[in-house]
Formats: C-alpha cells, structure tokens, sequence
C-alpha cells in the first residue's frame, strides 16, 4: 500500500495520546505498540490503510497544515497559538481537557494592580492567547516568552503573572502560587488536512463520523 493510499493520523505522546486511544477504538482501529516502550516515531495499526506518527503536541496543527498527516488531534491552546492557518475542524473532541488561566503569587494583589492601571509582566509560551486576553481586558502587559517551568517566573521576580494550562492546580499550590482569573475551558480538537479531506474523502469521513459517535458527553 503506498504513502497515498495511507491516512496519517498526527498525535501527541501523553494525555492526548492515551483518551484519543478509545475515539480509534471506535473507528475499528488500534494501535498496535506501546509508544512509550517503541522508539519508532510511526506506528502501525491493525488496519493497513491507517498508521500514527506521534509528534511534539505544538507541531500537530503544522504536520496537518502542510500534508504531513491527513489528520491529527491538537489542543485548543495549540490551534490558538498556531492560528488554525488552512485546517479544518470538524469536531471538539472533549478530551484532555484543562483550563487557560492567569496565576500570580498568592501575595501579588493582581485585581489591585490591574485597578490602578499599572503594566505588569506576564509570562507564558501562549503569547497570542495572553497578549489578546489583556489586550481585551485594556490591561498594559510585556509578555515574556518561557517554554516550560512557567511557575518559576514569579517566584524568581521574573514576571508577575504566568498564563497557563491549569488542570488539578496541584502545581500551583506547590509553588505558593494561586489562580485569579480563568481566561477560556481548554479540549483537544480534530483537525484535518483540507487537500486530504478532498483526495480521501471517503475514508476520512467515516473516521470523522466514528469519532463523533465516541465522544465523551462529560
């Protein structure tokens, strides 16, 4: 079977990888090796028309974009920060859900702050999502660009707010840090190459409509 015949599903290791595992389940496909234990970065299925390549979570939405994978399942956050350019999306997964939030120090008066008008630095790796949310909110920020250990920002004086994916909140009690203000619900969504959804219509169409059935309603 060649490369065109082929429908590429583009995942990440982790959360997303483990709750799209039973969306498949319902298509008739699953994966036939343990991402964790394989060093292969493709992995077959039981199916011989359907194979995963398992990439950065952040990459998915380029992968689909330029035909990389016919389809691929990508955060909110990530299609956000990646701006959806030429991807279609046709289904809200409702998994991996999490919540982008402002979180400060639990001795950092945020609301007084932001009363009085004053700028405040903000770090985050979700610079789009942050900069249009204050910039909705008519709050004066500089945001400063991170790409892990969010929390360290403002213990260390770095900046005086973090925007983040918070999830049980558990890291930011850790870290004496508190949320203070929720900026959108987050969930994985499907996105689909427009060139493939055209060239294997068919096929892609009844994985869509396999997944639609298998979402979970909670």
């Amino acid at each position: 079977m060649t490369t065109a015949d082929t429908i590429t599903l583009a995942l990440s290791k982790g959360r997303i990888f483990e709750e799209t595992l039973p969306l498949l389940k319902a298509a008739g496909i699953e994966v036939t090796e343990d991402p964790e234990k394989s060093r292969k970065l493709i992995l077959p299925t039981n199916r011989p028309d359907v194979r995963v390549v398992l990439v950065r979570a952040t990459d998915v939405p380029t992968y689909v974009e330029h035909g990389g994978a016919d389809l691929g399942v990508a955060g909110k956050d990530v299609l956000l920060e990646h701006e959806g350019q030429g991807l279609y999306q046709p289904l809200d997964l409702n998994i991996a859900r999490c919540r982008m939030s402002v979180a400060v120090r639990a001795d950092f008066d945020y609301a007084g702050v932001v009363k009085q008008g004053s700028r405040i630095r903000v770090a985050t790796k979700y610079v789009n999502i942050a900069r249009d949310h204050f910039a909705n909110k008519g709050v004066h920020v500089d945001i400063i660009k991170l790409y892990g250990s969010m929390e360290l920002a403002p213990l260390t004086g770095l900046a005086d707010a973090i925007v983040d994916l918070v999830s049980t909140g558990n890291t930011l009690k850790a870290n004496k840090l508190v949320e203070v203000e929720p900026i959108m619900d987050i969930s994985s969504r499907l996105v689909v190459n427009q060139a493939s959804l055209k060239l294997k219509r068919e096929p892609i169409r009844q994985l869509i409509a396999a997944f639609e059935s298998a979402i979970p309603k909670n």
